[in-house]
């Protein structure tokens, strides 16, 4: 029997506040708390670099324009998640390198050491973290699903295209509140 893990994705205060959506956090924690509730571990994974920026080359065409900036730096402010679905004891939280949640990180160690071979992904940008870490997931052989309305892009189209045509072949797509309904049906796990 597969092993889940929920993962909450770049849902960092730098992040969200460039995601205007008041309907976003709200479906965010529903998918948290239902994850909770089934004793799915949940595990954020934020972006975060080191003073200096070592991590970042400037022939980096999205993060090379940030190293100057305060949002890029690993400052408490840059790598806080949004209170609204703050971690509680016990949730993990990942720093990454990269756009996607395995790159630069331990991701893959803290999974297999807990056993979990599928991943439910939720995130902002839906074409940023959330397919780059569909891609690398599915790679790396582990079962996925998408929560459409847990992901959030700042063009609707786009991500309407990958969550109706390109996820759909690596992964299952559903939405929080059905994803939410089947945790709750079934009996809880060991953490």
């Amino acid at each position: 029997m597969a092993k889940h893990a929920l993962l909450v994705m770049d849902v960092q205060r730098v992040v969200v506040d460039r995601y205007p959506d008041p309907t976003y956090l709200p479906r965010l924690r529903e998918a948290v708390g239902a994850a909770r509730t089934g004793g799915l571990p949940v595990i954020y994974v934020v972006v975060g670099f080191r003073p200096g920026y070592p991590e970042i080359s400037t022939r980096n065409k999205m993060f090379g324009a940030l190293a100057g900036t305060a949002a890029a730096a690993g400052s408490d402010h840059a790598t806080q998640i949004h209170p609204d679905v703050a971690p509680e004891p016990g949730d993990i939280v990942i720093t990454k390198r990269r756009v996607s949640a395995f790159a630069g990180s331990d991701l893959d160690m803290v999974l297999r050491a807990g056993d979990i071979d599928h991943l439910v992904l939720t995130g902002i940008a839906t074409s940023g973290v959330v397919l780059s870490t569909v891609r690398q997931a599915a790679d790396l052989d582990f079962g996925l699903t998408v929560l459409a309305d847990g992901c959030l892009d700042a063009d609707p189209e786009v991500h309407r295209v990958l969550v109706d045509k390109v996820f759909p072949r690596q992964a299952d797509v559903t939405t929080v509140a059905d994803w939410a309904a089947t945790r709750i049906r079934q009996k809880p796990a060991t953490r």
